[in-house]
């Protein structure tokens, strides 16, 4: 994948988190950034700035090219992780681990009753 599609692809999921989750409207990634500001986590502002200003370099300026790749990407994964609601993180991480004992303890109450099971198959 180009860095352009990179930048793109990245940015826009951020851009649909702003939209969705923050209720910001405007046209770039900056004015959902300054729409939103208030209801925003403090230190992810200046990342989403920086991310916001990547995008627009990439897009607009000919001949520019993203010189740290991997310093964009972990903005992109930073910004994106504090942007999704923790709820929903919280609430599938209980949900796995339940699932997970249950399944459990059934194996552990057939193989400690596979004896008395066994006669009836």
């Amino acid at each position: 994948m180009s860095d352009i599609d990179q930048v793109v692809t990245r940015t826009r999921r951020i851009e649909g988190l702003l939209r969705t989750r923050f209720h910001a409207s405007g046209r770039g990634l900056h004015q959902l950034i300054t729409d939103s500001e208030e209801r925003l986590p403090h230190d992810v502002i200046a990342k989403l700035r920086y991310v916001a200003t990547i995008r627009n370099k990439m897009l607009h300026e000919d001949g520019f090219k993203l010189e740290d790749r991997k310093q964009f990407l972990q903005a992109c994964n930073e910004c994106e992780k504090e942007l999704t609601p923790r709820s929903g993180r919280f609430i599938w991480g209980v949900a796995i681990a339940l699932m997970t004992l249950l399944t459990l303890a059934a194996a552990l109450f057939y193989y400690a009753n596979w004896a008395e099971f066994s006669v009836h198959l």
